[in-house]
């Protein structure tokens, strides 16, 4: 079975479980889950029962499709994601924004847990991602090319939409709530990085570097939506500054204390949209 025929069999058993139509693709990163159980009207669907999805095998990330309104917009949240190291290819990690796209989204607001290596950052903060830099070593898009999903050759000059980047930027304000804006780089993990690599990466210009998001970046501009990118900083990965050695479980702590800010900025900005 081809890619479009596993995209087409996966949105057509989901639109069979509901009759909402997602107009908004969320895709909740570590300890950043329970949003999902924000939604109205959900309708929630393991992913172990979509046809051609992958699961989630991290903790924190609860493996379930959430169909729903929130904030007066029909969304469809990931609560949780798949990643590269987990074993899957770049096109599995990918697959659910693609269906996301078949179901009928045009935005996509795709979060994770970060470490921060711009020093001005703590732990809490929030990031709306300007630009990336892909550092994973591979690219979801290498392959055959599928015209009807999108071009060959995609631009990413602006990935990360300039109209939802100042529209979040304008409801953080009202809201009260103070975000950075920089740079996310994704790598493949699982270990954390090397001093000497967090040092060639900050000097690349990079404010944050994580192990998700640009690979679903990239299939979501190639698939014509438009994204929105927020990193919550879980800890400081700056190389100088004598680096506690980090485990998940202190990310998921700090994820975990900045939800509250994270959903009410979430919501803020869906409702807006």
């Amino acid at each position: 079975m081809n890619l479009l025929d596993q995209i087409n069999d996966a949105a057509a058993f989901i639109r069979s479980k509901t009759n909402i139509k997602p107009e908004i693709g969320l895709i909740l990163g570590s300890g950043l889950g329970s949003l999902a159980e924000q939604i109205e009207e959900a309708t929630a669907l393991p992913y172990g029962d979509i046809p051609n999805f992958p699961v989630s095998t991290v903790e924190g990330h609860a493996g379930q499709l959430v169909i729903g309104m929130l904030e007066g917009k029909a969304v469809v949240a990931m609560q949780g994601r798949f990643h590269y190291y987990e074993g899957y290819s770049m096109q599995e990690v990918t697959f659910p924004v693609r269906v996301m796209k078949a179901l009928g989204c045009s935005s996509i607001i795709i979060t994770n847990a970060c470490g921060a290596l711009n020093p001005d950052f703590y732990p809490g903060a929030l990031m709306f991602i300007r630009d990336h830099i892909n550092f994973t070593g591979d690219n979801p898009l290498i392959g055959p090319n599928i015209d009807d999903l999108g071009p060959r050759f995609p631009d990413m000059s602006a990935a990360y939409d300039p109209g939802l980047l100042e529209l979040g930027e304008s409801v953080a304000k009202e809201l009260g709530i103070d975000t950075k804006k920089g740079v996310h780089t994704a790598v493949s993990g699982p270990n954390y990085v090397s001093k000497a690599e967090l040092k060639m990466i900050r000097n690349f210009g990079s404010d944050t570097i994580g192990m998700s998001t640009i690979p679903e970046t990239i299939i979501a501009v190639h698939a014509g939506l438009k994204v929105l990118g927020i990193s919550c900083v879980t800890d400081m990965a700056v190389p100088e500054a004598g680096v506690e050695p980090l485990d998940h479980e202190k990310v998921m702590e700090v994820a975990n204390q900045t939800r509250p800010k994270f959903i009410k900025l979430v919501r803020g900005i869906i409702r807006e949209m």
